[in-house]
Protein backbone atom coordinates (compact mmCIF):
# COMPACT_ATOMS: atom_id res chain seq x y z
CA UNK A 1 0.00 0.00 0.00
CA UNK A 2 1.37 3.41 -0.97
CA UNK A 3 2.05 5.91 1.80
CA UNK A 4 -0.14 8.98 2.02
CA UNK A 5 0.28 12.11 4.12
CA UNK A 6 -2.56 14.17 5.60
CA UNK A 7 -1.32 17.60 6.76
CA UNK A 8 -2.18 18.44 10.38
CA UNK A 9 -1.13 22.10 10.55
CA UNK A 10 -0.16 24.68 7.96
CA UNK A 11 3.36 24.89 9.38
CA UNK A 12 4.24 21.25 10.09
CA UNK A 13 2.89 17.81 10.89
CA UNK A 14 1.20 14.98 9.01
CA UNK A 15 -0.86 11.88 9.68
CA UNK A 16 0.65 9.01 7.71
CA UNK A 17 -1.27 6.13 6.15
CA UNK A 18 -0.05 2.97 4.46
CA UNK A 19 2.72 1.69 6.75
CA UNK A 20 2.81 -0.89 9.53
CA UNK A 21 5.50 0.30 11.94
CA UNK A 22 5.31 -2.95 13.90
CA UNK A 23 6.58 -4.97 10.95
CA UNK A 24 10.26 -5.16 9.94
CA UNK A 25 11.09 -2.13 7.80
CA UNK A 26 13.04 -2.24 4.57
CA UNK A 27 15.92 0.13 3.95
CA UNK A 28 13.67 1.99 1.52
CA UNK A 29 10.97 2.41 4.18
CA UNK A 30 13.50 3.64 6.75
CA UNK A 31 14.85 6.18 4.24
CA UNK A 32 11.28 7.37 3.57
CA UNK A 33 10.70 7.81 7.30
CA UNK A 34 13.85 9.92 7.67
CA UNK A 35 12.79 12.04 4.70
CA UNK A 36 9.29 12.47 6.14
CA UNK A 37 10.74 13.57 9.49
CA UNK A 38 12.84 16.17 7.70
CA UNK A 39 9.83 17.45 5.75
CA UNK A 40 6.97 17.30 8.28
CA UNK A 41 8.78 17.21 11.68
CA UNK A 42 5.75 15.51 13.32
CA UNK A 43 4.36 12.18 12.06
CA UNK A 44 1.29 10.42 13.48
CA UNK A 45 0.50 6.80 12.56
CA UNK A 46 -2.92 5.47 13.59
CA UNK A 47 -4.05 1.89 14.16
CA UNK A 48 -0.64 0.43 14.94
CA UNK A 49 -0.16 -2.99 16.56
CA UNK A 50 2.63 -2.07 18.92
CA UNK A 51 4.49 -3.18 22.03
CA UNK A 52 7.89 -2.49 23.59
CA UNK A 53 9.67 -5.05 21.42
CA UNK A 54 8.30 -3.55 18.21
CA UNK A 55 8.98 -0.02 19.44
CA UNK A 56 12.61 -0.78 20.23
CA UNK A 57 13.02 -2.39 16.79
CA UNK A 58 11.63 0.77 15.16
CA UNK A 59 13.90 2.94 17.31
CA UNK A 60 16.96 0.91 16.29
CA UNK A 61 15.91 1.12 12.63
CA UNK A 62 16.01 4.93 12.85
CA UNK A 63 19.34 5.13 14.69
CA UNK A 64 21.01 4.58 18.04
CA UNK A 65 18.54 4.34 20.94
CA UNK A 66 19.11 6.96 23.63
CA UNK A 67 19.31 5.67 27.21
CA UNK A 68 16.63 7.02 29.53
CA UNK A 69 18.45 9.74 31.48
CA UNK A 70 16.27 9.32 34.59
CA UNK A 71 17.07 5.64 35.05
CA UNK A 72 20.69 6.15 34.09
CA UNK A 73 21.22 9.08 36.46
CA UNK A 74 19.18 7.78 39.38
CA UNK A 75 19.89 4.04 39.20
CA UNK A 76 22.85 3.62 36.86
CA UNK A 77 20.64 1.42 34.64
CA UNK A 78 20.65 1.56 30.83
CA UNK A 79 17.04 1.35 29.68
CA UNK A 80 15.70 2.89 26.50
CA UNK A 81 12.07 3.37 27.60
CA UNK A 82 10.31 6.01 29.62
CA UNK A 83 6.68 5.80 30.73
CA UNK A 84 4.73 8.98 30.09
CA UNK A 85 1.77 8.72 32.40
CA UNK A 86 0.78 7.32 35.76
CA UNK A 87 0.26 3.60 35.06
CA UNK A 88 2.90 1.35 36.59
CA UNK A 89 4.17 -1.98 35.22
CA UNK A 90 1.78 -3.85 37.52
CA UNK A 91 -1.22 -1.89 36.20
CA UNK A 92 -1.71 0.32 39.25
CA UNK A 93 -2.06 4.07 38.77
CA UNK A 94 -0.14 6.75 40.68
CA UNK A 95 -1.96 9.85 41.94
CA UNK A 96 -1.13 13.54 41.62
CA UNK A 97 0.94 13.64 44.81
CA UNK A 98 3.32 10.82 43.90
CA UNK A 99 6.87 12.10 43.35
CA UNK A 100 7.04 10.49 39.89
CA UNK A 101 3.95 12.39 38.77
CA UNK A 102 5.17 15.64 40.34
CA UNK A 103 8.46 15.31 38.47
CA UNK A 104 6.63 14.66 35.20
CA UNK A 105 4.90 18.04 35.49
CA UNK A 106 8.20 19.51 34.30
CA UNK A 107 7.14 18.27 30.87
CA UNK A 108 4.37 20.88 30.92
CA UNK A 109 6.97 23.54 30.09
CA UNK A 110 7.95 24.11 26.46
CA UNK A 111 11.03 22.03 25.73
CA UNK A 112 12.92 19.90 23.25
CA UNK A 113 13.68 16.38 24.51
CA UNK A 114 17.30 15.92 25.61
CA UNK A 115 18.55 19.36 24.57
CA UNK A 116 20.45 19.21 27.90
CA UNK A 117 22.57 16.25 26.71
CA UNK A 118 25.91 16.72 24.99
CA UNK A 119 24.52 14.83 22.00
CA UNK A 120 20.84 15.78 21.98
CA UNK A 121 18.00 13.69 20.64
CA UNK A 122 17.14 13.30 16.96
CA UNK A 123 13.56 12.06 17.34
CA UNK A 124 11.20 10.86 20.05
CA UNK A 125 8.89 7.91 19.40
CA UNK A 126 5.68 7.51 21.41
CA UNK A 127 3.56 4.38 21.57
CA UNK A 128 0.09 5.10 22.99
CA UNK A 129 -1.89 2.58 25.09
CA UNK A 130 -4.15 4.34 27.60
CA UNK A 131 -5.20 8.00 27.56
CA UNK A 132 -7.29 10.18 29.89
CA UNK A 133 -10.89 10.86 28.97
CA UNK A 134 -10.20 14.51 29.87
CA UNK A 135 -6.95 16.40 29.41
CA UNK A 136 -3.56 14.98 28.59
CA UNK A 137 -3.09 16.60 25.19
CA UNK A 138 0.41 17.60 24.08
CA UNK A 139 1.10 20.89 22.30
CA UNK A 140 3.74 21.19 19.57
CA UNK A 141 5.25 24.14 17.71
CA UNK A 142 7.88 24.46 14.99
CA UNK A 143 10.94 26.55 15.80
CA UNK A 144 11.83 26.21 12.11
CA UNK A 145 8.68 28.07 11.12
CA UNK A 146 9.38 30.56 13.91
CA UNK A 147 12.90 31.22 12.63
CA UNK A 148 11.54 31.77 9.12
CA UNK A 149 9.23 34.47 10.48
CA UNK A 150 12.14 36.49 11.90
CA UNK A 151 13.44 39.57 10.10
CA UNK A 152 16.83 39.30 8.43
CA UNK A 153 18.47 41.55 11.03
CA UNK A 154 17.21 39.33 13.85
CA UNK A 155 18.41 36.21 12.07
CA UNK A 156 21.90 37.65 11.64
CA UNK A 157 21.95 38.71 15.29
CA UNK A 158 21.29 35.20 16.61
CA UNK A 159 22.83 32.94 13.94
CA UNK A 160 26.24 32.60 15.62
CA UNK A 161 25.16 32.55 19.28
CA UNK A 162 25.45 29.59 21.62
CA UNK A 163 23.24 28.75 24.61
CA UNK A 164 23.77 26.77 27.79
CA UNK A 165 21.15 24.05 28.29
CA UNK A 166 20.74 22.82 31.85
CA UNK A 167 18.27 20.16 33.02
CA UNK A 168 18.71 21.08 36.69
CA UNK A 169 17.87 24.70 35.85
CA UNK A 170 14.60 23.76 34.17
CA UNK A 171 13.52 21.23 36.75
CA UNK A 172 14.28 23.60 39.63
CA UNK A 173 11.03 25.28 38.62
CA UNK A 174 9.16 22.10 39.52
CA UNK A 175 10.47 21.95 43.09
CA UNK A 176 13.50 21.21 45.27
CA UNK A 177 13.08 17.42 44.98
CA UNK A 178 12.63 17.31 41.21
CA UNK A 179 16.19 16.07 40.57
CA UNK A 180 18.15 13.66 42.75
CA UNK A 181 21.85 14.45 43.41
CA UNK A 182 23.06 11.49 41.33
CA UNK A 183 20.77 12.46 38.47
CA UNK A 184 21.95 16.08 38.59
CA UNK A 185 25.59 14.95 38.45
CA UNK A 186 24.85 12.87 35.36
CA UNK A 187 23.40 15.79 33.35
CA UNK A 188 25.80 18.75 33.70
CA UNK A 189 25.09 21.94 31.72
CA UNK A 190 26.03 21.73 28.03
CA UNK A 191 26.65 24.27 25.29
CA UNK A 192 24.53 24.08 22.13
CA UNK A 193 24.12 26.20 19.02
CA UNK A 194 21.24 28.63 19.29
CA UNK A 195 20.49 28.21 15.57
CA UNK A 196 20.61 24.80 13.91
CA UNK A 197 20.31 23.75 10.26
CA UNK A 198 18.62 20.62 8.93
CA UNK A 199 21.31 18.51 7.23
CA UNK A 200 19.01 17.42 4.38
CA UNK A 201 17.55 20.71 3.18
CA UNK A 202 19.42 23.36 5.17
CA UNK A 203 16.37 25.06 6.70
CA UNK A 204 17.21 26.73 9.99
CA UNK A 205 15.52 26.80 13.37
CA UNK A 206 16.37 28.20 16.74
CA UNK A 207 16.94 25.81 19.63
CA UNK A 208 15.33 27.05 22.83
CA UNK A 209 12.92 25.86 25.53
CA UNK A 210 12.86 25.35 29.27
CA UNK A 211 16.34 23.78 29.38
CA UNK A 212 17.96 26.80 27.66
CA UNK A 213 19.36 28.82 30.55
CA UNK A 214 21.68 31.54 29.23
CA UNK A 215 23.48 32.78 26.14
CA UNK A 216 27.22 32.18 26.23
CA UNK A 217 29.02 35.47 26.99
CA UNK A 218 25.84 37.34 27.88
CA UNK A 219 24.47 38.47 31.22
CA UNK A 220 21.66 36.46 32.75
CA UNK A 221 19.20 39.32 32.27
CA UNK A 222 20.02 39.81 28.59
CA UNK A 223 20.05 36.06 28.03
CA UNK A 224 16.61 35.63 29.52
CA UNK A 225 15.23 38.54 27.52
CA UNK A 226 16.35 36.96 24.24
CA UNK A 227 15.47 33.37 25.07
CA UNK A 228 12.04 34.27 26.44
CA UNK A 229 11.33 36.45 23.41
CA UNK A 230 12.26 33.69 20.96
CA UNK A 231 10.12 31.20 22.84
CA UNK A 232 7.16 33.58 22.85
CA UNK A 233 7.52 34.15 19.10
CA UNK A 234 7.38 30.39 18.50
CA UNK A 235 4.46 29.54 20.77
CA UNK A 236 1.69 31.89 19.72
CA UNK A 237 -1.70 30.18 19.69
CA UNK A 238 -1.97 30.17 15.89
CA UNK A 239 1.30 28.24 15.62
CA UNK A 240 0.35 25.40 18.00
CA UNK A 241 -0.58 21.89 16.93
CA UNK A 242 -2.55 20.39 19.82
CA UNK A 243 -2.39 16.61 19.68
CA UNK A 244 -5.07 14.59 21.48
CA UNK A 245 -3.55 11.15 21.88
CA UNK A 246 -5.47 8.01 20.88
CA UNK A 247 -4.71 4.39 21.82
CA UNK A 248 -3.00 2.54 18.99
CA UNK A 249 -1.14 5.57 17.73
CA UNK A 250 2.58 5.85 17.20
CA UNK A 251 3.97 9.38 16.94
CA UNK A 252 7.46 10.36 15.83
CA UNK A 253 8.65 13.95 16.22
CA UNK A 254 11.83 15.83 15.39
CA UNK A 255 13.49 17.20 18.52
CA UNK A 256 15.97 19.17 16.46
CA UNK A 257 13.33 21.72 15.47
CA UNK A 258 10.10 21.12 17.43
CA UNK A 259 9.16 22.28 20.90
CA UNK A 260 6.39 20.60 22.88
CA UNK A 261 4.71 20.67 26.26
CA UNK A 262 2.09 18.66 28.09
CA UNK A 263 -1.24 20.21 29.01
CA UNK A 264 -1.70 18.22 32.22
CA UNK A 265 -4.37 15.80 33.41
CA UNK A 266 -5.86 14.66 36.72
CA UNK A 267 -3.90 11.59 37.79
CA UNK A 268 -6.26 11.13 40.77
CA UNK A 269 -9.12 10.22 38.43
CA UNK A 270 -7.54 9.41 35.07
CA UNK A 271 -5.18 6.76 33.71
CA UNK A 272 -2.45 7.42 31.15
CA UNK A 273 0.05 4.98 29.68
CA UNK A 274 2.35 5.94 26.84
CA UNK A 275 5.82 4.55 26.20
CA UNK A 276 8.56 6.75 24.80
CA UNK A 277 11.91 5.99 23.22
CA UNK A 278 14.35 8.41 21.63
CA UNK A 279 16.95 8.19 18.91
CA UNK A 280 20.27 9.83 19.67
CA UNK A 281 21.34 12.68 17.40
CA UNK A 282 24.36 12.58 15.11
CA UNK A 283 26.63 14.77 17.25
CA UNK A 284 26.84 17.76 19.57
CA UNK A 285 25.28 20.77 17.85
CA UNK A 286 28.60 22.65 17.94
CA UNK A 287 29.95 20.09 15.46
CA UNK A 288 27.04 20.29 13.03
Amino acid sequence: MAWSFEPLHNEFGARVWGIDLGAPLSDVAVAKLHAAVDKYSFLCFSGQDFDDERQLALTRALGEPEPNHLKLGQLGVVDYFGTIGNVEDDGTALDNDHIKIVRLTGNNMWHSDSSFRSVPSYVSIMGVYEVPSEGGETLFVSARAAYARLGEDKKRAIDTLHAIHDYVFSRSKVGPDAVTPSHAASVPPVEQKLVRSNPRHGHKNYYVGSHAKTIVGWSEANSRALLDDLLARATGEEHILTHAWLPGEVVIWDNRCLLHRGSGYDADTQRRLMRQTRVTGACNTLKE
